[in-house]
């Protein structure tokens, strides 16, 4: 007697292409989920080193009086150097020479032995996850936060009818600016914010050099007009970052940009940070950078 053969358990062809179907829907379903979580995490670190930077900005002017300078001219130093004792990088500032000097008194931010210890370095701190890092210059680096110069350019000057209305950063390295400068209000004064990191050979974001140590608000958000900088061969348009050379009509200025969806992080006088939309008003977006223009900001506009 023999025994009868069972059926061999399986799937048929019909039930398989299911299952593989179901599978890509769930697979779709997650990858987007899991990427928006993880921009959420680098922007919620971006976030804390705004708040870390307002910090040290809040300790340097406690110890000096003032808020650090914003650059020595050119290549003798930006704020970024003067603030480092006060996010635990104390040790590496002590290391830059010749801060505020000349070619006469030492070397420039790109010289050895500065380039070596202090500006051919990654800082976390000054960073942001979400962007792409760059050294435009050998091994020196673009960074992600600049302070505030107002609302016009880097001059400083009323441009094409926009009145300049203050700032709480100035090029003039020996002018004094601290808090008793900033009328308008340190909840409604930025202090320093968010710029993208320039590619290949473009200085956007090189903040050991003047220029790029600083943005304005000419120019909104994300704004799809172009960066201006003095030559194009520091100029590296790409998407979402534009950039043309400098003119009388529209001198050098950067404008706050990030890789976070919809807006940008920002780093207040009160130390608060707080992110701003790709669709704030461009002259709500001035006169949260005017230090003493007298403008009333509408917190329900924000």
């Amino acid at each position: 007697m023999t025994k009868r053969q069972l059926p061999r358990g399986g799937f048929t062809l019909v039930e398989l292409l299911v299952v593989i179907a179901i599978i890509g829907v769930m697979v779709g379903l997650l990858l987007p989920a899991v990427q928006a979580a993880r921009e959420a995490a680098r922007r919620m670190q971006c976030s804390n080193n705004l708040k870390q930077i307002g910090l040290a900005m809040h300790n340097y002017h406690d110890s000096m009086g003032r808020f650090p300078a914003t650059y020595a001219s050119c290549c003798w130093g930006t704020w970024n150097v003067l603030i480092m004792p006060y996010i635990e990088q104390g040790n590496v500032s002590t290391l830059y020479l010749n801060w505020g000097g000349t070619d006469a008194t030492g070397p420039r931010y790109g010289a050895a032995p500065n380039s070596t210890n202090v500006t051919g370095r990654r800082y976390a701190s000054f960073s942001c996850p979400s962007d792409q890092e760059n050294a435009p210059i050998g091994t020196l680096t673009n960074h992600n936060y600049a302070v505030n110069f107002g609302n016009t350019s880097i001059s400083q000057a009323n441009l094409n009818g926009v009145v300049f209305g203050g700032a709480p950063f100035v090029g003039n390295h020996l002018r004094k600016i601290g808090f008793r400068d900033v009328i308008d209000g340190t909840s409604n004064t930025l202090m320093v914010g968010e710029v993208r990191q320039g590619q290949r050979s473009d200085l956007r974001g090189f903040t050991w050099w003047g220029d790029a140590s600083q943005f304005s608000t000419y120019l909104a958000i994300n704004s799809p007009l172009p960066d201006r900088i003095y030559t194009l061969a520091y100029c590296n348009p790409v998407r979402g970052m534009p950039c043309d050379a400098s003119t009388a009509a529209n001198p050098t200025m950067f404008a706050s940009r990030s890789q976070h969806p919809g807006g940008v992080n920002t780093g207040l006088c009160d130390g608060s940070v707080r992110f701003y939309s790709n669709s704030l008003d461009l002259n709500i977006w001035r006169a949260l950078s005017t230090s003493a223009a007298g403008e009333v900001i509408d917190s329900s506009a924000l």
